[in-house]
């Protein structure tokens, strides 16, 4: 399954890991298991309802969640970030 970071997780992205650099690879890891793994219960998978409801999410750690969409081509991650702005950026 290919992932593909979009425009606008590549920016959100870069200033999630300049303020918390040793998310890095925290977010490696859970990307990698998505890829190999998708129903593993350490993800927190779950797909998000009303408008979104197209939009699945995985948590990184407490508050932080990376939202994707499963496209043709696999897996398309749209954002990433603290629970209520990557929500609110998503609307």
């Amino acid at each position: 399954m290919t992932i593909t970071p979009s425009d606008k997780f590549l920016e959100r992205s870069k200033k999630l890991f300049k303020k918390h650099p040793e998310l890095r690879e925290k977010v490696k890891f859970k990307l990698v298991t998505l890829q190999i793994t998708p129903t593993h219960p350490g993800l927190e998978l779950h797909k998000l309802k009303g408008k979104l409801n197209d939009v699945w999410a995985i948590t990184i750690e407490r508050n932080i969640r990376l939202a994707f969409l499963y496209v043709s081509e696999g897996i398309l991650l749209i954002s990433i970030g603290i629970h209520d702005e990557i929500y609110r950026d998503l609307l």
